[in-house]
């Protein structure tokens, strides 16, 4: 079995250990509806679900360090299952910029943002998303209400410094600014924030138990300013929440 926790920075204090994949067994009336030949299908696909998750949870608390060979054969072993499922999982998850592959050498998990880097999504942040939240201001419906208040209702505070605390803050952020970007009307725009995978990117970069009040507060401000069709007051609030989550949140782990 490899030993991921050797490859953890000295400085981190973030769980050492992997998610465990479930080995419950799938019971009658989970599989009741399905055809007996899409049962085997059903099965991997939860079994591949198990293995991202779980290798998704070891990068983003470092338990593969930032930059460090990813080993199929290693984890494979260590979720006892073949090596298919981890495949697939690391295509996943280098379609989200948390893996590299390398021709010849296998995957590497992505190093974290430089300075350059960090500074570059958040000038790109900049430009995009006032504009989409004003534009979503402008365009806002009951429709577009309803869904802006519900997400921000399911919005969970962390529980832990760990991605198991933060993993529904940070598929809420994503949802959330994918949401808004939506809004605008723009499909282009919607893309190009998804790509970005930022909110990954920058939970990978730190965990603090104070920033999930903080995140939720602006959210909050942004869903009032958008739902009453402020479009000065939305741009403003999602230039002041970017440029939180910039210089008072992040920016100072480089100094």
């Amino acid at each position: 079995m490899h030993d991921y926790s050797a490859t953890l920075p000295k400085t981190t204090g973030r769980v050492k250990t992997a998610t465990r994949i479930r080995r419950e067994p799938m019971t009658e009336p989970t599989l009741g509806t399905v055809a007996p030949q899409d049962r085997r299908l059903l099965r991997r696909q939860m079994l591949a679900d198990d293995v991202y998750e779980a290798i998704k949870t070891m990068l983003m608390d470092h338990v593969i360090r930032p930059g460090a060979r990813i080993s199929i054969d290693g984890l494979a072993r260590e979720f006892q299952v073949s090596s298919t499922p981890v495949r697939e999982a690391l295509a996943r998850l280098e379609s989200e910029g948390l893996a590299v592959k390398e021709p010849l050498k296998g995957y590497r998990a992505t190093p974290l943002l430089t300075l350059e880097e960090f500074d570059d999504l958040y000038r790109f942040r900049l430009l995009l998303e006032p504009w989409a939240a004003r534009r979503a201001a402008e365009l806002i419906d009951d429709h577009g209400r309803d869904r802006l208040r519900t997400e921000l209702a399911n919005a969970v505070e962390p529980t832990s410094v760990d991605y198991a605390g933060y993993k529904s803050l940070t598929a809420h952020d994503n949802r959330f600014h994918s949401l808004i970007a939506g809004l605008s009307g723009s499909e282009q725009v919607r893309l190009a924030f998804e790509r970005t995978h930022c909110h990954l990117h920058i939970f990978r970069l730190h965990y603090d138990r104070d920033i999930g009040p903080e995140v939720l507060t602006e959210h909050r401000t942004l869903v009032d300013a958008i739902t009453s069709g402020n479009s000065t007051a939305a741009e403003s609030a999602m230039t002041q929440h970017i440029e939180n989550s910039m210089t008072l949140r992040l920016r100072k782990i480089y100094e």
